[in-house]
């Protein structure tokens, strides 16, 4: 019965899927890409934290992937391995975590507790670390693979034909309002040889220039096509929110594919190295608007306000299956939707590292306390006064608990129905 249960809840949660997948089979295919990806993910970070566990000969019971009823296990040796109902997250259950689990007296010396505290304190932060290790990883394929994208040096440019939601966004079929570019006469070909009388003799001066100039007042923009020059009366339009500057910008409505330059081995770690530093800087700067973002993320403007592109893994997992969708060319494709996945790594592994309970961040400054502690009473002349009593703090873990998972609740019901999309 419990098993037939078990896949009745299975099935359910499978039938809800289809239904949000069925939008078109391309953003089908992303969200399963996200997902298999994230999925990769944690079980690396459970086996960070296995693997570091069993090298300091601490017991581990239980490693299992997924919350709620189980699918499948296997025991192995002393371990028993999993797959639950709800793909979700994962564990693994290492033998006294706490002061407060009873363990078997033949087990104590193999109980976390009894670990000196730098290797408790590596078994605690080897799952964020692992996925610190796969956007780094990642970040070293793309630009040894894939390549850096650089901005174009030529003026000729293919025509927008929408004013998307952000400046980053792309345009779906039909989609207005048409672009100031389309509406002026613009064609795909044309050289843009000045805007507003500066002559521009790049793409990046051209975005520039561009963005100096004022929405909604006439602008000329000088072409060359086919030979022959002229002047184009455009009135430029403004975005709800350029995502990647923080503010709002004029927009033209031209485009040009970026240039990928690959680079060797060795270049790419200090390339992969400087490009973590910078999405980790998004992440702290992404944590720090989460106040912020709760009064926009039902509201109209969500999209237009910077607090309110905070998203879920479920909002993630809709962008991926929208750059799927989007029918841009492959390189592009694959370099966004990795980077969706880089992004969610360094995030939950920075957020993971947070001093709260019941974060494996909390676990580890209990660690540092009790070392402080025990330097403090040391240098007193008094005897260590070993663990903390995790019992007294039982009810701060649950509140932090409880605030977590309704944050958590609060994205994935914004995600739903009031989504950020790159194509509105």
């Amino acid at each position: 019965m419990l098993k037939a249960r078990r896949w009745l809840i299975a099935l359910v949660l499978a039938f809800l899927l289809v239904i949000w997948l069925a939008r078109s089979p391309a953003f089908a295919l992303g969200v399963g890409i996200f997902a298999v990806a994230i999925l990769a993910s944690i079980m690396l970070h459970e086996i960070g934290h296995f693997a570091t566990a069993k090298a300091f000969g601490v017991k581990a019971t239980q490693f299992f992937v997924g919350f709620g009823p189980t699918i499948w296990s296997r025991q192995r040796g002393e371990t028993e391995y999993g797959v639950k109902a709800f793909p979700v997250g994962g564990f693994v259950r290492i033998t006294g975590m706490t002061n407060l689990e009873e363990v078997d007296p033949a087990d104590e010396s193999r109980s976390l507790r009894a670990k000196p505290a730098w290797q408790r304190v590596i078994v605690l932060s080897a799952g964020s670390f692992m996925h610190f290790v796969i956007a780094f990883v990642l970040l070293w394929v793309l630009a040894v693979g894939i390549g850096t994208a650089t901005a174009p040096t030529s003026t000729v440019v293919t025509v927008v034909t929408c004013v998307p939601a952000n400046a980053q966004a792309a345009c779906a079929p039909g989609q207005k309002p048409q672009s100031p570019a389309q509406a002026a006469g613009m064609r795909t070909g044309d050289k843009i040889i000045s805007v507003s009388g500066v002559r521009v003799r790049s793409y990046s001066k051209l975005v520039k220039q561009i963005r100096t100039q004022p929405p909604g007042v006439p602008v000329p923009v000088t072409v060359l096509r086919a030979g022959r020059q002229f002047t184009l009366t455009v009135h430029l339009a403004r975005p709800r929110w350029d995502v990647k500057n923080g503010k709002r910008v004029s927009f033209l409505g031209v485009a040009q594919p970026p240039v990928y330059v690959t680079a060797g081995p060795i270049a790419a770690v200090g390339q992969a190295g400087q490009l973590f530093g910078t999405i980790a800087s998004e992440s702290v700067t992404g944590l720090a608007r989460i106040p912020c973002a709760l009064p926009v993320l039902f509201s109209k403007n969500r999209s237009s306000s910077p607090c309110g592109q905070i998203s879920s893994v479920v909002g993630a997992a809709s962008a991926t299956g929208q750059v799927v969708a989007s029918g841009v060319n492959w390189r592009d494709t694959v370099t966004r939707v990795i980077g969706i996945v880089i992004a969610v790594n360094i995030f939950v592994g920075i957020f993971n590292l947070l001093p709260l309970l019941p974060l494996d961040g909390g676990h580890i400054a209990i660690v540092l306390y009790e070392r402080l502690r025990a330097a403090v009473a040391r240098r007193r002349g008094r005897p260590d006064p070993g663990l903390v009593d995790i019992g007294k703090l039982i009810p701060v873990s649950v509140g932090v608990f409880g605030l977590l998972v309704f944050l958590g609740l609060l994205l994935i019901a914004a995600d739903i129905v009031n989504p950020l999309s790159l194509t509105q």
